[in-house]
C-alpha cells in the first residue's frame, strides 16, 4: 500500500466503533503515542504475545473533540494522538519493560512526527494511568534520554484522559493487511542495559 493510500483507503471504509476491551481482575492498562498507531500495536502484539500482553487497542487520546474519527484526527485539528492502550499481566509484563520498548520502537526525539508521517497525532506520549506509572514514566524517560537518547527526547508525559478506540478497521490492521503501510521509524533499535 503506497504512503498516499494510507490516507485514502481508510476514509472510504466502514467506521464502526470497536467493542470496547474488557480489563480482567488484576490486569493494568497502559497508553503510549508513538506515531502511526498500526505499526506500534503490531509491533507489541508481535513482541509480547504470550508474555503477558492480554489486549492491545489503537485509538485517540489527548484532545478535546467528543468521539473523534480517524479522519477528524488526521487533520490535525483535534488535539489527539493516535495511540495504543495496552491491557496487560504484571506479574508476567512489567510496565518498565513496556516503556523501555517503547523509547526502542520509535524515535522519541522528533516532535509531532515520525519518519514522513508528520503532525501533532503522531507525537511521541506516554499517558499515565496512576501515580505509580507517573512516576516510573518520568524515571525510565530520564534515564533513556540520557543514555540512550543524548539529550533529544521530546516524548509528553501526561495522565491518561478520555481514550476513544479508533474505528474497528484499524484494530489488527497490519495482521489484516500485511502489505499496508508501515511507518519507517518504528523498528526495534539495540540499546545497551539502562543503568540506575
Amino acid at each position: 500500500m503506497s504512503f498516499l493510500s494510507r490516507f485514502i483507503r481508510p476514509f472510504s471504509m466502514n467506521s464502526t466503533p470497536a467493542t470496547p476491551m474488557d480489563v480482567p481482575a488484576g490486569a493494568q492498562k497502559a497508553t503510549l503515542a508513538a506515531g502511526c498507531f498500526w505499526g506500534v500495536e503490531h509491533m507489541y502484539r508481535k513482541t509480547f504475545a504470550n508474555k503477558g500482553l492480554l489486549d492491545a487497542r489503537v485509538g485517540y487520546i489527548g484532545g478535546d473533540t467528543e468521539s473523534p474519527s480517524y479522519r477528524a484526527v488526521c487533520s490535525g485539528r483535534t488535539g489527539h494522538a493516535e495511540a495504543l492502550q495496552i491491557v496487560y499481566d504484571p506479574e508476567q509484563l512489567t510496565y518498565r519493560t513496556i516503556l523501555e520498548f517503547f523509547y526502542k520502537m520509535h524515535d522519541p526525539t522528533t516532535a509531532n512526527r515520525q519518519g514522513p508521517d508528520v503532525g501533532s497525532q503522531y507525537r511521541s506520549g506516554i499517558f499515565y494511568h496512576n501515580e505509580e506509572q507517573e512516576k516510573e514514566a518520568k524515571k525510565i524517560t530520564e534515564q533513556v534520554n540520557k543514555q540512550w537518547w543524548k539529550g533529544g527526547v521530546v516524548t509528553e508525559i501526561l495522565p491518561a484522559g478520555q481514550w476513544w478506540d479508533a474505528e474497528t478497521y484499524h484494530q489488527l490492521y497490519l495482521d489484516k493487511n500485511p502489505s499496508g503501510y508501515e511507518c519507517p521509524s518504528h523498528f526495534l533499535r539495540s540499546f545497551p542495559p539502562l543503568a540506575d
